[in-house]
């Protein structure tokens, strides 16, 4: 079950919205827990059970901590609770890649490669990890004390809305509209309006063109322009899906009486890597300052250590995003290299270049990076960058000339007209909004949920791409 499905939309949802303003408020974090354990446990009833054993975890942990008194003890009752979610996340998201590997280098030596069975990644367990070890280290640092309610944790570690492709929600954030928060009909609406346009961002742009970046990165030999429509349509394509996720969790909070911040800001609108950081992924990137580049140091210790602890930093981002194979590491180390690159820059008061041009160039070392990122293997990374590099021709190849359709290509000038628009929209606010635009506003998100209902109605619901981190 997905936002995106039938079942959610006309079964889960409706069912739920109707037990939680039925029920009296003390009720209604009861009502979320267990509801999102329904939720999660659709995929799998028995990974559902180490969901609820994490769960326990992070509240077992946070009292462990809270009632330590000396500082010694705190960190290491820290670590040990963050060792216990490190240790599973690592077992199910690395062991599969590790014993391929190693079968790899005994199959180069001669010897019989060691059985194994790969290991389902549960849906999710990045996020729900990282949530935890951001709830542990906050207690211990005194920045909120532990929930001694198992009922208002487990609403907060299991909510649904952003349970499995985030954002990552800090216990902080919502401690206090854990306790108590109300909702009103027109915060309702906003929160209703705000996800009818993450739906469309997913159905409309993201799931239509899933089919034409599936047929590009699956070529031996991409052409030029086979290897630039297929990366051009996959950074449409994961920031739709991303964001469109984002957004659409964003208003079932706002629908449920939380207040959960943005997760991104026009990120391709970026004029540097270190702005597009500042706007991609916010929860994921303010959490990695927070709990790891600044621990590590951050710039606080010279020059050379802090492009290390970018690096570090990067490298660790990379290898969270996934354990299948090694292109996520070298993806994390590209964008290091770069933050490190545009620090040097600075730092040798070399000339800016114009804004323009700085918005070109991030653009295309974030679509560069892309490719990496989607390939399947370091070989299909290599293959795509070969076409896009003009090394297999120029002229479009057969597979994506049958598999382009018009709606594919409507997909993608949607897509950069949605782009673009904040930056039009910011122009035109100057002079004042006509009353067209005005209602234009209010209209297209309920047009764009009614279009996407009717085509997974037709074509079924499709996974959102973060599920798999």
């Amino acid at each position: 079950m997905v936002f995106a499905s039938l079942e959610f939309l006309t079964l889960f949802l409706p069912l739920f919205l109707l037990v939680y303003a039925a029920v009296p408020a003390s009720w209604r974090n009861a009502v979320l827990m267990f509801s999102s354990w329904i939720f999660y446990g659709w995929w799998s009833p028995l990974l559902l059970l180490l969901f609820i054993a994490l769960i326990l975890v992070g509240w077992i942990g946070g009292m462990a901590i809270d009632s330590t008194r000396t500082e010694r003890q705190r960190m290491l009752m820290l670590a040990a609770f963050i060792a216990i979610n490190l240790s599973v996340l690592c077992w199910y998201k690395y062991a599969n890649i590790l014993v391929e590997t190693f079968n790899q280098v005994l199959s180069w030596s001669g010897a019989m490669p060691v059985p194994w069975q790969k290991i389902v990644l549960p849906i999710g367990l990045s996020f729900i990890v990282l949530q935890s070890i951001s709830y542990l280290i906050d207690v211990q640092r005194r920045v909120v004390q532990a929930d001694r309610s198992l009922v208002n944790f487990g609403a907060y570690q299991a909510m649904f809305v952003h349970l499995i492709a985030g954002p990552i929600i800090r216990y902080d954030w919502v401690a206090r509209e854990l306790r108590e928060r109300t909702v009103d009909w027109p915060q309702f609406t906003q929160g209703a309006r705000r996800f009818m346009i993450g739906f469309g961002m997913k159905v409309l742009i993201a799931d239509t063109l899933s089919p034409l970046v599936q047929t590009a990165f699956s070529l031996s030999a991409p052409t030029f322009l086979d290897a630039w429509l297929g990366c051009f349509a996959y950074s449409l394509q994961l920031f739709f899906d991303f964001a469109g996720y984002s957004a659409m969790a964003i208003g079932l909070g706002l629908m449920l009486g939380f207040h959960f911040p943005e997760n991104f800001n026009h990120p391709y609108l970026a004029t540097s890597i270190q702005d597009f950081w500042r706007r991609w992924h916010l929860s994921l990137s303010s959490w990695l300052r927070d709990y790891l580049y600044i621990p590590l140091g951050g710039n606080r210790k010279g020059e050379v250590r802090t492009y290390v602890n970018l690096l570090l930093t990067m490298a660790i981002a990379g290898l969270w995003h996934g354990g299948d194979n090694w292109n996520y590491l070298l993806w994390g180390i590209a964008h290091g290299l770069a933050l490190a690159g545009t620090r040097l820059w600075g730092h040798a008061s070399l000339p800016e270049p114009p804004a323009v041009l700085s918005r070109v160039l991030t653009l295309l070392f974030v679509m560069l990076a892309w490719t990496l990122f989607r390939a399947h293997s370091f070989g299909s990374a290599l293959d795509m960058y070969a076409g896009q590099f003009g090394l297999n021709g120029y002229a479009l190849g057969d597979a994506l000339r049958v598999q382009l359709r018009p709606a594919h290509l409507m997909a993608m000038v949607l897509g950069v007209l949605c782009i673009v628009y904040p930056a039009v929209d910011a122009w035109l606010a100057r002079g004042g909004r006509p009353a067209l635009m005005r209602a234009w506003d209010g209209a297209w998100p309920v047009a764009g949920f009614l279009l996407g209902f009717s085509l997974i109605a037709s074509r079924g619901a499709v996974p959102f791409l973060y599920f798999q981190f």
